[in-house]
Order: structure tokens, then sequence, then C-alpha cells
């Protein structure tokens, strides 16, 4: 796995760095050597323009500069001053240097001029704004900004594309799209997050010391980036020895006269997705309705009140269910009553390893007024525990309705409110978004996000269906949930893309999502198992986010 920093944290590690030997200066230097070694790689990149802002981050793209010079790079800084009036001694430094080796310097120029240079080159590195800024950029990197998502030149963006935010993945303003980010000493959350996935590109991550594994790992990572080889033990071996059974059984908890097909999307998804055994119980109200649509997997008629939603009696009856199915998903299509909140609590303080998704989620918030984080002993419990919140749910468990999480590191800070309020590893807290977190309370892992298709009404009902049938067929330890939920969001990602190669980004649906899941499945499996082999085929099939070297 690779760490994932705060911003302030990778301001410690600089810090730490130049205890141990390694000044700024020579940190500036490493980290524009990385940014022009990944220009240098590129085929046909003959001409290079450098745009450098003001600070640090433009003094990395003046080292870029200089070495690309000096390996015969035709190479152009533009800078909004001239270099002898840089405020920072050390950028300032560089830049008088690079402009002393050759490079040439265009201060300042009109936005004509600017367009005519970026269009004609064949790589733009961008170096104005760094991962301290935040805000919306100001003249000229606005303008600067526009020109170079204009050029429609290969764009590399050093340690992170100007106007995003490094730290919550959000954009006040214009932001540059990038082709690939080199981002300096470790994963920032905002590169892999909401309006990062589009900006950065590919992601290289240049570690720049032989001591910054050492201190990044003592910085205690926010979180850590999922690679395929970590799943590897969660991988079943192959066997023709199996049966229903022994491929673990599933029953699903849900439904209403209002949603009735949620239920069934997560039943079949569960399906989909190995289980060997799927139960699905609904008010009886809606029973016929699904039973006529659900012709593998038994469904089960339960009491339910006038409106179509379950009735209190139905509590004991689904906990009977769940002690006799290997994993229970609770919550898709249930909405909040007093009948469907005494369902959850009862299978909360059941023994069997619980999902819970969608309504079941909006009980425990009624239960608890919205402060889940003050009532530990509610989700305390021997078995796994799965909590699959979006992000407004998320917000509706822990009190935040009114400032919802807008980011990945809020949500995971919301998540954690959780998942130490219990204390124990039987609680994970799969806080779901643009990029999702598996929170448990020793670690967050971050899948890799799937495509946008995955965007669509019912997608995260497939999820829960997914993450159940893992957990049904694994059978994994508590500590293991976060990398488990981890690995059912990537299968239910590369679903997402084979649906999307079938009816389109924008065409598809939750039943597609479904229909993919096993051959997504076995794809998933095969990267895993032989990486190598398998990655021709993903090349260009799939929002990777980081090339080999850096971030997958």
């Amino acid at each position: 796995m690779q760490p994932v920093l705060n911003v302030e944290d990778v301001r410690r590690v600089e810090a730490a760095l130049t205890e141990v030997g390694v000044s700024v200066s020579e940190l500036m230097h490493r980290a524009g050597a990385a940014a022009a070694s990944e220009v240098a790689r590129m085929e046909g990149a003959d001409t290079v323009t450098v745009l450098a802002g003001l600070g640090n981050n433009g003094g990395d793209g003046w080292v870029a500069a200089e070495n690309l010079h000096g390996k015969g790079f035709d190479v152009t800084v533009v800078t909004p001053v001239e270099p002898d009036d840089l405020r920072g001694d050390i950028a300032r430094v560089v830049a008088k240097s690079a402009q002393d080796s050759g490079v040439k310097v265009v201060v300042g120029p009109p936005r004509e001029t600017l367009d005519v240079l970026l269009m004609g080159s064949d790589v733009v590195v961008d170096a104005m704004l760094g991962t301290g800024f935040h805000g919306e950029p100001r003249a000229p990197f606005d303008i600067w900004i526009d020109s170079v998502n204009a050029s429609g030149s290969h764009v590399i963006a050093v340690d992170v594309p100007s106007g995003l935010s490094a730290q919550t993945g959000l954009a006040s303003g214009k932001y540059v799209v990038a082709d690939l980010t080199v981002t300096m000493l470790s994963l920032k959350p905002g590169l892999l997050s909401d309006r990062g996935r589009d900006a950065c590109g590919a992601i290289v991550v240049a570690p720049l010391a032989e001591q910054t594994e050492r201190l990044v790992r003592e910085a205690d990572p926010v979180a850590w980036r999922a690679d395929l080889d970590d799943y590897v033990d969660l991988l079943e071996p192959p066997s023709n020895a199996v049966d229903k059974f022994t491929r673990g059984s599933v029953l699903v908890v849900g439904g209403s006269s209002r949603f009735p097909g949620a239920p069934m999307m997560a039943a079949m998804a569960a399906a989909r997705a190995g289980a060997g055994y799927v139960t699905l119980a609904v008010p009886a109200q809606i029973a016929p309705i699904v039973q006529s649509q659900m012709l593998e997997i038994p469904v089960v008629a339960l009491p339910c009140e006038a409106d179509g939603t379950f009735s209190l009696k139905a509590a004991d009856l689904v906990a009977e269910l769940a002690e006799k199915r290997s994993a229970t998903l609770v919550g898709p299509g249930m909405r909040v009553t007093s009948g469907t909140v005494g369902i959850v609590s009862t299978l909360l303080a059941g023994k069997r390893p619980l999902v819970v998704d969608a309504d079941a989620l909006n009980c425990i918030s009624r239960l608890t007024s919205n402060r889940v984080d003050d009532f530990p002993e509610l989700l305390r419990r021997d078995a796994p525990l799965i909590m699959t919140p979006h992000r407004m749910e998320l917000a509706r468990l822990v009190g935040l309705q009114d400032t919802p999480p807008t980011s990945l590191t809020s949500a995971m800070e919301a998540a954690r409110r959780i998942v130490w309020s219990d204390g124990g590893s039987e609680v994970c807290v799969v806080a779901k978004g643009s990029a999702t977190a598996c929170v448990s309370v020793d670690v967050a892992i971050l899948p890799k996000p799937g495509p946008a298709a995955l965007a669509t009404a019912g997608s995260g009902d497939v999820l829960g269906g997914v993450i159940a049938a893992l957990l049904a067929r694994t059978g994994v330890e508590n500590e293991d949930l976060p990398l488990l939920a981890a690995m059912a969001c990537e299968m239910h990602g590369y679903a997402g893309t084979i649906a999307a190669e079938r009816y389109g980004s924008r065409g598809v649906m939750a039943r597609d999502i479904i229909d993919a899941l096993g051959l997504a499945e076995d794809a998933f499996e095969e990267e895993v198992a032989f990486p190598d082999a398998a990655k021709s085929g993903r090349e260009g099939r799939r929002d990777e986010g980081a090339d080999g070297k850096g971030d997958e």
C-alpha cells in the first residue's frame, strides 16, 4: 500500500528531512530533476514551456527547466516577474541559475503571446501554485490556467495541478487539467478525490530522499492507497470442490411499497458476486411483485404495515433468518419507521456479520438522534459490522446535516468519529463518494475509484450486495474488514467499467453493473494474481489515476 499524507504532515516530513541533512535547496533540486525526468521520458517531446510561480513550486519549475536545457531540450520559462524579483531566496537563486545557463525567459506575457507559445510546445510544465495553495487563483495565474487547458499540449504538473487543493481535492476556481502529476514525497488526499480525479491524470510519486519512506510512515498517514497485490491474501484459491453452501449465504433485508427495486438489486448483486445462496426478505405487501422478478432467489414475506413497510413484528423473524446466514445486508429501500428501526436494532444485537446500508443507516441516525458516536454501545459487537454511508448519510449519523462532508478528508474525519467511539476492530465505515475510504479504528484504505458511470441510482445497493457476498464467502478476521471492503469497491468499479463499455459512460444503469459483476470479478482476480499478463488488457479500459511507478 502507498501512504497518503495530509499536506501539513508533508511539511513535517520536509522539516524532518532537513534535520537529517537534506536541505530545502537540495529538495528543490531533486524535485525539479524528478519533473524533468518525466518530461525526458516522453517520446517526441522537444519543445518545453515551464510556467513558474512565485514560490518553491516555481523554484521546482526553474530547476526542471535548467535540467531539460542541459539535456538538449528547447526550454522556455514563463514567469510573472524577473528572476531577480522573486521573493524566496532559494527560488531566486535557481531561477538565476537557469537563466544564466541559457534557458529562455518570458516575463508576464499577454494572453495572445502565451497562447501561441503553449500551442507550439510539446510539453507544458505546470509549476505555478503548489500544495500550500488555497482559494481562487489570482492574476496572472487564472489566465495562465485557461491558456494551459486550451493549448492542447501535453501537461505535466509539479506536485499538484495549479488551482486544485492538494488537501481536499476541491477547486474554488479554475484549475489545470494535467496528463501527469509528479508529486513529491507522498500522495496527498486531494490528488485522489473529487476534482483531483479530473485534474491529475496519472500520478508519479517522487520520494526525493532515501529517508523519505521511513519518515512518511512515521508521520502517521491519514490513509493508505491500496495496490492490487494487497488483495492477494483475500482471494480464495480456485477449486472445483465447492457447492452453494460452501460459497456462503447472504440474507438481504429491505424494500417497501415505495422502493421495491432496491433490495432486489442488492440481492442480485450478492448472487452475481459469488454468494452461493441468497435469500431476500421483504414486506409481505410487495412480496408477490418481488417474487415475480426473482426467479433464482427465494423471497420471504414478512409482516408489514398498511403503507407497505416492515412492521415491528418482523424483527424477531429477521433475526432468526440472519442467524442461519453467513452475512446479512439490511437497508436498501426499507424507509425509516418504527418497524424498520426495530429490525436494525435487533440485527445490531445479533452475532452474525452485518452490512448496514441506505435506510438502515438512517434508522441508526434516528435511534441515536443523529449522534451515533455518542452511543458506541449500539455498534459494539463481536461479529463484523460494515456501514456504507454516502456523504449525506454520514452527515446524518454524526450530526453534520448542516455542514456535510464535502471532501474525502472531511468524510474520513466523520467516519473516524464513528469507529473511534466504538474503539473495536469489528466496525468498518465505507465512506462512499467520487473517491471512497474504508475506515476502521486502525486504518483508512482508499480503493482505486471506478468510472463516473457508477454515479447512477441503485449503484450503492449493488455495492452493498457485493460487500455482503465477499463477507459471506471469505469469513475474514475483523482486522481485514477495511481491505475486504476496498476489494469490493474495486470489483464494483471494474463492473462499472465493463458496463460503460457496453452502454456508454452515461447510459449505465444499476442492473448493467450487476450483470457485469461476474466478469469483473474474474478480471480483477486475474490482475491481482497475474498483473503483468493482465496489464495490457486493462490499458485504457479503466481510470487508474496513476501509473506503475507511483500509485498503482
